[in-house]
């Protein structure tokens, strides 16, 4: 595969530090980026176009996620908050107050559970039909060694956390109680959970690695080829919605699409100006986001033949 021209949506002014597409919703599919720009914006899936954006952090954003029908926000910040905001009005509705820096948060699949972690290695379990009461804190990962990454798991009781002591765990609400634990040889920068729930796509060190949700068991893995001295530095992956390929994106400004099978290299995408942080495909599989350093997001359309195309080569900036 050739190197094909994306969609550029503009907009933020700093680094983009995470974005996620949302499942197809009764209003459609949304995008939502997190941005060290104090704020994090909401995107129409489809097209990229602007909706929205979160206002009011007074520090970076590192991390945002939208509940099941895409009716709340959550976002995360340096100031030491996430605030939960009403998606559709734009209305903030809660501060959760932290002790540090604040990276990941999710959902439960009910909405009226939040998780947060971050530089203070602890994870926060807070109750939103009891937002005046103390959250209930676990503690598991190494002393100083940030938390980056939260999910909510199939089960609707289990959620993961990940981060720089290079491990995931995985943790039981019920019991508040960490019953498996997975360790890798890198920090563990990404964790994405495919759309029929079945496979983990983990971005940790040098590798990619693909889990079964049920068993835990490591499905495959592949390490990825050193680009320069530092190491290609894997941010960020995410797996084709029927496995027909995934795409990796990490320190050296690239996005590449790999053969899901084999591992092998089919494209390599250039345009960032800077490290990439986040790369996600859209539920159908027909177009993968990339977001990074240089403040911008862009849209990739997805090929099986391998052919960008001429409405991808001829695609205009969109805001």
């Amino acid at each position: 595969m050739s190197s094909q021209a994306p969609l550029i949506c503009p907009g933020h002014s700093r680094p983009v530090a995470g974005i996620e597409f949302t499942d197809e919703t009764e209003d459609g599919v949304f995008l939502l980026s997190a941005c060290h720009d104090k704020t994090a914006m909401l995107r129409s899936g489809e097209t990229g176009d602007w909706i929205g954006t979160f206002e009011g952090h007074k520090g970076a954003v590192w991390g945002a996620a939208l509940n099941v029908g895409a009716t709340r926000a959550v976002t995360c910040s340096a100031d030491f908050s996430a605030k939960v905001w009403d998606a559709i009005t734009g209305d903030e509705l809660l501060e959760l107050k932290h002790k540090h820096i604040v990276r990941a948060a999710d959902w439960s699949h009910d909405s009226a559970t939040l998780v947060t972690g971050g530089k203070e290695a602890k994870l926060r379990i807070f109750d939103l039909n009891q937002p005046d009461s103390a959250p209930n804190i676990l503690l598991g990962h190494g002393e100083g060694k940030a938390i980056k990454v939260v999910r909510w798991m199939p089960e609707v009781t289990t959620f993961l956390s990940a981060g720089e002591d290079k491990t995931v765990r995985l943790w039981d609400v019920r019991t508040n109680a960490q019953v498996r634990q997975l360790d890798f040889d890198g920090s563990v920068n990404s964790v994405e959970i495919s759309r029929d729930k079945r496979t983990m796509t983990v971005a940790a060190g040098n590798e990619v690695s693909f889990w079964d949700t049920n068993s835990y068991e490591c499905i495959k893995r592949f390490e990825l080829p050193i680009i320069n001295a530092n190491g290609y530095g894997v941010n960020s992956a995410t797996l084709h919605p029927d496995r027909k390929a995934f795409v990796a994106a990490g320190g050296n400004f690239w996005v590449y699409v790999h053969d899901y099978e084999t591992g092998k290299e089919l494209q390599c995408n250039k345009g960032h100006h800077g490290p990439v942080y986040g790369v996600r495909f859209t539920p159908n599989g027909h177009t993968y986001a990339s977001g990074g350093d240089d403040g911008t997001i862009r849209i990739w359309n997805f090929s099986d033949n391998g052919d960008e195309g001429s409405e991808a080569a001829a695609a205009p900036e969109i805001s």
